[in-house]
């Protein structure tokens, strides 16, 4: 009875997929007699692409706060204060720099806000990104909008804080409310590696930074946190879209802040109504419908490579790569699947802009060649603030292991210009004779697929619509 049940509620739900065309196509969701929700290939492929910013989230800000090892502040309501560069160690996150030193809090927002307050910086560039499971990027606080020239304090929270609501708090000089009650917040300081005693100077600034509870702010005591069970995260997206896709589904959306009026929200509501996941339930996975979890990782496992192939076609990079890391208002689809596939948690257009570095034959680059970048003087990243070129696996998009810990050419990592104000870089297993240090970036001689990404910190939007990035030519 209670199988029959199950079968006519499920079978009456139908769904509205929004699609990239501006088309709509209604999914009814069925069941089978072993409890398993009958969705075709193509259904699967809409839940996968409009999942990918939740799974790449959960997994990413988890990692950060609750990893054993590695890059991790152990914890919820705490942080990682970093004054070293990264390395080929950290598997924490896709393509990680090695720009700039990441400074990390990670924020449950549920009982009480979080202050923060941030020194005065002598950087070229410092940024402040916040970001819940949701994936839409914040920026509060930026050198590009001429913050960080004097101290700042800062409070966060969402609307299901309990112990505030959005009032004016004395001693705070900006209020901001997030979308999610488990946030990461991202500070990032290029920290002049090339100039000891600024990168000494700017190292002390970075260890005043505070952070602390509302409560403690207000000279009163820590409230008590509620515990928490977390369903797992995965090594990789593929395993949570394998083996517990509707369990997490179920707690981002108890602990994010929808907006109906936004397509997005909107468009992941309805997805998951048919299968049982809304806001305020709890999963019960006694009886909550299953799902094929090796069809769900396949898929996303073929999205991932087909979103990965679309950083190698320049022409496709125009329309997508503008449209990064946005704000929810400002968010489709498109961009979306590609930034949480890629890297999540990049910077927005303003400011940053990530192109990627092809080859000049058009195939795709592998370790097996070597190769060299070659740019003018006239021909360099048009940055107000700095640039790198760094260097990737393109399975995974994690540093390439060398003895040299090289991994990215750059002002702060170090570069050397040619006597004409331009700069050769070489990607090869051995430095050729005659190049600086500064302008080799290793690889290891093997079958790998290889990407290239440069950053140019607050572009010159106007110049970057004509610029072109530089090509990747096979050396013989």
């Amino acid at each position: 009875m209670k199988k029959s049940i199950l079968i006519t509620i499920f079978s009456i739900f139908t769904i509205f997929f929004g699609c990239t065309n501006g088309s709509e196509k209604s999914l009814k969701v069925d069941i089978d007699e072993n409890g398993y929700a009958i969705l075709t290939d193509q259904e699967i492929e809409e839940i996968v692409k409009r999942s990918y910013q939740y799974v790449a989230m959960y997994n990413v800000n988890n990692k950060f706060a609750l990893a054993e090892k590695g890059m991790s502040t152990g914890g919820y309501n705490a942080g990682l204060r970093n004054t070293q560069l990264l390395d080929h160690t950290v598997k924490a996150i896709a393509r990680p720099n090695n720009d700039v030193l990441y400074q990390m809090a990670m924020l449950d927002l549920r009982k009480d806000a979080a202050v923060f307050t941030f020194p005065a910086f002598e950087s070229k560039y410092v940024s402040l990104m916040a970001t819940g499971y949701d994936h839409y990027v914040n920026i509060p606080l930026s050198t590009t909008n001429g913050d960080f020239k004097k101290p700042i304090t800062v409070l966060f929270y969402t609307r299901r804080t309990e112990n505030y609501q959005g009032e004016p708090i004395e001693g705070v000089n900006k209020i901001f409310e997030m979308t999610g009650d488990f946030i990461s917040l991202v500070l990032r300081v290029m920290p002049h590696a090339n100039e000891p005693d600024r990168f000494n100077r700017i190292v002390g600034q970075i260890n005043n930074i505070k952070g602390i509870s509302l409560n403690e702010f207000q000279g009163k005591a820590k409230l008590a946190e509620d515990s928490i069970d977390f369903p797992k995260y995965g090594e990789t997206d593929a395993d949570i879209f394998e083996n517990n896709l509707l369990e997490v589904m179920q707690f981002v959306f108890n602990h994010t802040t929808f907006d109906r009026s936004n397509e997005l929200d909107q468009a992941i509501l309805d997805t998951y109504k048919p299968l049982g996941i809304e806001p305020g339930k709890v999963y019960d996975p006694a009886t909550a419908l299953k799902i094929e979890g090796k069809r769900f990782r396949e898929v996303s496992l073929r999205i991932k490579n087909e979103e990965l192939a679309k950083m190698n076609n320049p022409e496709l990079g125009k329309t997508i790569l503008p449209n990064l890391f946005q704000t929810k208002d400002k968010m489709s689809l498109e961009p979306m699947l590609l930034q949480s596939v890629v890297g999540p948690i990049g910077l927005p257009m303003k400011e940053a802009m990530y192109p990627p570095v092809v080859s000049s034959d058009g195939n795709p680059l592998n370790a097996l060649n070597d190769y060299v970048i070659s740019m003018t003087e006239e021909e360099l990243p048009p940055a107000n603030g700095f640039w790198s070129l760094t260097l990737y696996d393109t399975e995974n998009g994690f540093f390439i292991p060398n003895d040299y810990k090289k991994y990215s050419v750059g002002e702060n990592s170090g570069m050397k210009l040619n006597i004409d104000g331009g700069i050769k870089i070489y990607v090869s297993e051995v430095k050729p004779d005659g190049v600086p240090l500064e302008n080799w970036l290793p690889i290891n001689r093997k079958d790998q697929g290889i990407d290239i990404i440069l950053r140019v910190y607050a572009p010159d939007l106007e110049k970057m619509k004509t610029w072109k990035a530089p090509l990747a030519e096979k050396m013989k």
